[in-house]
This record gives structure tokens, C-alpha cells and sequence, in this order.
């Protein structure tokens, strides 16, 4: 498995593009803004992108999805059904944000409607990727729809904003739970092997047995 990562967005939200480097085959996990260089490096290395996945709904975790769909129009764009209302809503999110609407273009958040969801998450599906299977599972309590992506063979999970190093999720915004969060985050992330990468949304990835020993959160 070839894990690329690109820091983006004021928020220095984690994209990556993940290949199996016997198919050449690729996904885009969160795409959060128009970004030649992740199709540059696509393109470079001849992958064909067979799905854009969204672990969830903000802005900087979908803000790219367009213009990652322009080039790639065949991907599949992939995301939960209880977070399509937050996605569709992109345009919206930041004057959500208190942002003004004379702000948006220079602040690089002037979206357009995002494009439709083609596929929605289901809880324990499988996604073929080649030689890589990454399984969804749903995790709210960062958001309604939230999901995270674990590849078994590789022995990573890719947590969006559930789960960070030695911290967790906000909980504030609309569609966030706290006690549902780290219900979350102990059925569907801590019940994996010790061993296992976790690729976080923002910041340093991290593993789960240091989350479960060393996470405040999460060790009681």
C-alpha cells in the first residue's frame, strides 16, 4: 500500500492518496481543497482513482472534491448517507462560520454546489481497491455520517476527525456528541490490534495502542 499525504487548508487537514502498487489503482481520502498537486501526483504515477472518500462532511475535508472530480470524473465519490445534508451544504459551511460572504473567494472558500454522491457508506461494506480492502465503519459523535476506512492486510485505520494523536474530535458543532463519540471510537477504532497505524485528519499519526494507553480521553 502507498500512503501519500498533503497538509491542506487553514486547518492543515491530512488528504492522502492511498494506491496498490500491484493494480495501480488509488483512492482520495478527504479531499479538503482544489489541489493540483494531488492530481499531479496521480497522473504522474499513472494511477487511475477509483473512488474519492469522505470521512466526513466539512469543509476542509471535502472542499477539494470537486475539482478532484473534474479530472477524475470515472472515481466514485463516497461518503455516508447521514452526512449528505453537511456535504451538499459545502457553499453554506463557512458563512456558517461567521465568515462573510466578501471573504469567501480570498479565503479560498467560494464553493460551488459539490458534486453527487455516488456511493453511500455502509457500515462494515467493503471497498476493493485492487490488491487493498477497505472496510467502512460508521462512527458519529464527530458528525452524524462520520466513518472511518480500516485496510486489515495493512493493518491501518484512517480516522478523519474521530480520533488524533492523544486527543479526540470536537463535539461542539452541530451534529456532535461527546458520549456517542467515544462510544464510537471504542467499538470501531480501539477494538483493533495494538498494532495497527492510525492515519489521522489532522496532526501526527499515531497507532492504537499508544491511543489506548496514552490518550487521556480514552484510558479512564
Amino acid at each position: 500500500m502507498i500512503v501519500q499525504q498533503f497538509v491542506q487548508t487553514a486547518f492543515q487537514q491530512n488528504t492522502r492518496v492511498i494506491a496498490c502498487q500491484k493494480s495501480g489503482q488509488a483512492i482520495c481520502i478527504d479531499p479538503g481543497e482544489e489541489s493540483p498537486e494531488v492530481v499531479a501526483f496521480i497522473e504522474e504515477h499513472g494511477y487511475e482513482l477509483a473512488a474519492i472518500c469522505l470521512t466526513h462532511g466539512h469543509l476542509d475535508h471535502v472542499g477539494g472534491t470537486a475539482y478532484l472530480h473534474e479530472n477524475f470524473p470515472e472515481a466514485e465519490i463516497v461518503a455516508h448517507r447521514d452526512e449528505a445534508d453537511l456535504y451538499y451544504a459545502l457553499p453554506q459551511q463557512p458563512l456558517m462560520m461567521g465568515i462573510q460572504p466578501h471573504q469567501l473567494a480570498a479565503m479560498g472558500m467560494d464553493y460551488a454546489d459539490p458534486p453527487k454522491i455516488t456511493r453511500f457508506a455502509e457500515h462494515k461494506d467493503i471497498l476493493e481497491v485492487g490488491d487493498l480492502r477497505f472496510q467502512f465503519r460508521h462512527c458519529p459523535g464527530h458528525t452524524l455520517g462520520h466513518i472511518v476506512l480500516v485496510e486489515e492486510n495493512e493493518k491501518t485505520v484512517f480516522t478523519g476527525d474521530c480520533l488524533f494523536s492523544g486527543t479526540i474530535g470536537r463535539t461542539d458543532l452541530p451534529g456532535g456528541n461527546y458520549e456517542q463519540l467515544i462510544d464510537s471510537i471504542n467499538k470501531n477504532i480501539l477494538s483493533l490490534p495494538d498494532e495497527y497505524a492510525v492515519c489521522c485528519g489532522h496532526g501526527p499519526d499515531t497507532t492504537v495502542g499508544r491511543e489506548r494507553v496514552m490518550n487521556p480521553f480514552l484510558n479512564g
